[in-house]
């Protein structure tokens, strides 16, 4: 699998992750090999256990795999020490979290300030961080605190705190896992139409179907394993040399 594919954003190689427990070795993840191209969208879904989560946390270099690698736009991810993954993520990637991880003490439009500052942005940003809260219906909230926001506008604030850097690549982690069904929707298009508009790549990880059904193409992970499902979107020019 070429690291250095022009199209891709994301390419994983034989990925494993085993940990020890009192049992012995248990297997997170196994061979998993996966080509995501730039400005595509994947989803990951499977039952809960499988190597979801671990599997975005390798992708994003948060944890270190057993064996295989990860290049980022070209990039080999744990080439790297922990300081330049650390400025990789900064300057490339976006994160959304199923329990928003904002942070409590700042408010909203600080909160995406903040991850304009981190990510390097110069410039006017408190205007583009104000702009782009006006681009997910907050524009009366700008100064609300986490804790005064509904689940909703929570995610909205995350949502704007990720595409405000303008990220090459989004990865969220259950975007919609604590919402209900109809704000669930609504942060959905939001997540989809700012995608298109900045034309990043999104890969997702979710038990939301209907979620998953938006995207260019899904993946199943069973038991550490990389499958693609039948009844989903096409997979071959988003996601290609998917080991099984």
């Amino acid at each position: 699998m070429p690291s250095t594919d022009p199209h891709a954003a994301i390419v994983a190689q034989h990925l494993g992750k085993t940990v020890s427990d009192a049992q012995g070795a248990l297997t997170l993840l196994d061979d998993v090999s996966l080509s995501v191209a730039r400005a595509s969208s994947l989803a990951i879904v499977g039952p809960s256990g499988s190597g979801k989560s671990t599997l975005l946390g390798l992708l994003a270099g948060l944890d270190r795999p057993t064996s295989g690698k990860v290049w980022i736009e070209g990039v080999d991810l744990f080439a790297l020490n922990e300081d330049g993954r650390a400025a990789l993520r900064a300057g490339r990637l976006g994160f959304v979290f199923q329990n928003f991880q904002l942070i409590a003490h700042l408010n909203a439009l600080e909160n995406v300030m903040l991850a304009m500052d981190i990510a390097g942005r110069g410039g006017a940003v408190r205007s583009e961080a104000q702009a782009m809260l006006e681009r997910v219906g907050l524009e009366g909230r700008l100064r609300h605190m986490p804790a005064t926001l509904s689940g909703g506008e929570q995610q909205r604030v995350a949502l704007a705190r990720a595409f405000a850097t303008r990220p090459s690549l989004l990865l969220a982690d259950e975007p919609t896992g604590n919402l209900d069904a109809v704000t669930g929707q609504r942060i959905i298009d939001l997540l989809f139409g700012l995608q298109r508009e900045q034309g990043t790549t999104l890969v997702l990880v979710t038990h939301d179907m209907q979620l998953a059904s938006r995207c260019d193409a899904v993946v199943e992970l069973r038991a550490g394993r990389l499958h693609i499902p039948a009844s989903t979107p096409p997979a071959s020019e988003t996601v290609s040399e998917v080991a099984i």
